[in-house]
């Protein structure tokens, strides 16, 4: 292979790779959740939630993939597994039936969490000059705040 010199340092772009394997993974463990309680959602908000959980875990779709290729981009393999991503990330999966309000809930600590995870990072890319993955952290993480606010919204 290659080398590479993007002006990012090999070890520079590990650490960076990294954390965007963290942001990956808790992404598509969100990406799972939020289908899943797509497909599961009852009650009273049923059509309102269905829809509203389906554009959400269509968006965090395309956003796995971005990730996944700015991992690719910085010359590193990105994590694809269930084992990996359970590895990797920071979010939780429920099982059994939970009611909508909770699903709510579950997906607002979610959406909170990908941005934490996202704003770890920013020291890193600083340090390396890595100015096209702190502008997807900052568009993901305008998209996750956003999200949760809606989500919040319900709540109220």
């Amino acid at each position: 292979m290659q080398k590479m010199d993007t002006g990012i340092s090999e070890a520079d772009r590990k650490e960076i790779v990294r954390g965007l394997s963290k942001l990956l993974a808790d992404t598509y463990t969100l990406y799972l959740k939020t289908h899943n309680y797509h497909w599961n959602v009852t009650g009273p908000q049923f059509q309102t939630l269905h829809l509203m959980f389906e554009a959400q875990y269509n968006e965090l779709a395309l956003a796995v993939d971005l990730i996944a290729e700015r991992i690719r981009a910085l010359g590193h393999p990105a994590p694809g597994t269930y084992e990996e991503f359970k590895e990797l990330s920071s979010i939780t999966e429920e099982r059994g039936p939970l009611n909508a309000q909770l699903m709510i809930q579950n997906l607002i600590k979610g959406q909170e969490t990908v941005v934490r995870t996202a704003r770890v990072l920013f020291p890193s890319l600083e340090k390396a000059h890595d100015e096209v993955s702190a502008d997807l952290l900052t568009q993901r993480m305008q998209i996750h705040e956003k999200t949760a606010w809606m989500l919040r919204s319900l709540l109220e």
